[in-house]
């Protein structure tokens, strides 16, 4: 789920992680597979989720088929301590997925080591800034500006430096320092 790629307190995403057996509105014994799992560190203490992922129409167009179904999910997490949820547009399609997928990009770069110490030293200075402040705080010309931009974007991506993801991300978007690197 691309929700959780920049979620540092997810340990594990496991799809289609069991089949549950139910019965439907008429006695009949069916299966159902939930779409995943996540499960959280240890030391958050927080219960895993076993959830499905739903377009709202297909809960109006397929509501009864889905209660059965949904319901021996609910029961079989709760039996073993966990939570399930189900998941509609309406949660994924946000603001944090555009940028969680405009970064990703990002994350895998190869950096340049005395660029990222110099980036992340005025950062410090700075202690809070936005990407064009930040920009302009390390290069005069456009150009050795401009050849930055990605090293920045990785910084972000790699939890180096923070950013509300859930605020469309620009060149004036608040960036901070990480206090807890």
């Amino acid at each position: 789920m691309e929700l959780t790629r920049f979620d540092s307190n997810i340990e594990e995403i496991i799809p289609q992680p069991m089949t549950i057996g139910y019965f439907d509105t008429q006695g009949g014994s069916r299966h159902y597979t939930p779409d995943g799992l996540l499960t959280y560190k240890l030391e958050l203490n927080t219960p895993p989720i076993l959830y499905e992922i739903k377009y709202r129409s297909d809960f109006k167009d397929q509501w009864r088929n889905l209660i059965p179904k949904l319901r021996a999910a609910k029961q079989f997490a709760k039996s073993r301590g966990w939570m399930f949820k189900v998941f509609t547009e309406k949660e994924i399609r946000t603001t944090y997925l555009d940028n969680v997928k405009f970064l990703w990009s990002f994350k895998q770069r190869e950096t340049d080591e005395e660029m990222t110490s110099y980036i992340l030293s005025v950062m410090s200075d700075l202690q809070e800034a936005d990407p064009a402040l930040l920009l302009a705080a390390l290069f005069n010309s456009k150009k050795n500006q401009a050849a930055v931009i990605p090293l920045l974007w990785n910084l972000i991506a790699n939890l180096r430096i923070g950013c509300d993801l859930n605020e469309p991300l620009t060149m004036h978007s608040k960036i901070w320092t990480r206090e807890d690197l």
